[in-house]
């Protein structure tokens, strides 16, 4: 390579060097969630924090079923019910989500597997009629799907819609508080959601709020 070669082909270097623009770590919004599959969490940690005090619970609260008014309506004619009450989750077949409310007294206790549950008699039978199911483990996507304003639409895919079904579920796990000692005989007032495809399913609910009366 002669001499005049070298000194052109620096040139041009040096130009296209100062074209370029270098971005340092520190340059970045750290607050900017990913756009792929490791922003799900993130996603929806805030779709929780938007909607869960100000928009979940007061939907549930306000459409809420006594469970024995549920139980008549559903047997009189479930499709008029759900659609009076209820969501609808997507797919042929999908069961009707009731927003439901009730007290019962525990007769039924499953509290060592990690799908805990309660059984409650809430007709003065002495049968347990209704399900809570406590956690860690809840089964189902009643709370996602029992609301109208988490549309799919709206997810990444599917595996972040099913995400913010576990996230829901989790948020309601930590914040049940059992009582001290045999909860066998206690009276529990619940609020929540529960899948229906038949009347005569049994009701087993996602609960929102759960207390224990002394």
């Amino acid at each position: 390579m002669n001499r005049a070669f070298l000194l052109a082909l620096a040139a041009a270097m040096s130009l296209g060097v100062a074209g370029c623009k270098i971005v340092y770590d520190s340059d970045k919004d750290e607050t900017e969630i990913p756009a792929g599959p490791e922003g799900d969490d993130a996603r929806n940690a805030a779709r929780l924090e938007e909607t869960f005090e100000p928009q979940l619970l007061p939907h549930i609260r306000d459409k809420a079923l006594d469970v024995g008014e549920l139980r008549r309506q559903i047997a009189a004619d479930l499709e008029a019910a759900g659609t009076a009450h209820a969501q609808r989750g997507a797919g042929a077949g999908a069961a009707w989500n009731f927003p439901v409310r009730g007290t019962g007294v525990v007769v039924e206790a499953n509290l060592e597997s990690r799908a805990r549950t309660l059984g409650l008699d809430t007709d003065d039978d002495a049968a347990a009629d209704v399900t809570l199911q406590l956690g860690p483990v809840i089964k189902g996507t009643a709370l996602r799907d029992g609301v109208p304003f988490y549309n799919f639409d709206d997810f990444r895919d599917q595996i972040e819609y099913a995400k913010l079904s576990r996230a829901l579920n989790d948020r309601i796990t930590a914040s049940i508080v059992l009582p001290e000692g045999d909860p066998l005989g206690r009276t529990v007032t619940f609020l929540g959601i529960t899948p229906l495809r038949g009347a005569g399913d049994e009701v087993i609910v996602t609960p929102a709020e759960l207390s224990f009366q002394p």
